[in-house]
């Protein structure tokens, strides 16, 4: 592959064909990457949750976030904010495992946010306010441990598999 030109997709579309580890950091060309989820799958909400419940257990909230995103983008316009909120989700608990402190809180708190409005609806059996209360929980934590005066070469990364949340209380 020449590396000096952009990856391109059958319609011409800007692609990066880079492997990535399982934080959806880019490897170098040629290294053993994860497989990357395809993008654009129509799943329905069930399909969507195993997968990415599956994905957020070993440890791969980066490839999970890429499920929600497909919800999101071809759902019913009323669960959009549902699916947005679970791809930050999905995304603050990518950057607080690569050690992105900043990015990792605000992208709970974000994501948190997006879902307060689903709280009492348990959508698709979504346990939204344990969601809600994890993202807050895990935000505090990981901007804790920077205000304790960790340097950014310090700052321990969250393990992803075992912060991962539950998207549906068990036996749902």
């Amino acid at each position: 592959m020449d590396e000096t030109r952009r990856d391109r997709d059958a319609e011409g579309r800007a692609r990066n064909a880079r492997p990535r580890d399982g934080l959806g950091r880019p490897l170098p060309y040629g290294a053993a990457g994860v497989d990357r989820q395809p993008e654009g799958v129509i799943r329905t909400p069930e399909e969507t949750l195993r997968e990415a419940q599956r994905l957020l257990d070993a440890g791969m909230p980066f490839h999970a976030h890429e499920v929600f995103e497909d919800a999101w983008k071809s759902g019913p316009v009323a669960e959009r904010e549902l699916w947005r909120g679970l791809a930050q989700l999905a995304v603050g608990l990518t950057h607080a495992a690569r050690g992105n402190t900043t990015g990792g809180a605000r992208l709970l708190r974000r994501g948190a946010a997006a879902l307060a409005g689903f709280g009492t609806t348990r959508p698709h059996g979504i346990g939204v306010d344990g969601l809600i209360g994890w993202a807050e929980e895990l935000a505090g934590r990981v901007e804790a441990e920077k205000a304790c005066g960790a340097d950014a070469a310090r700052v321990r990364p969250v393990d992803a598999a075992g912060e991962a949340p539950c998207l549906r209380p068990r036996g749902r």
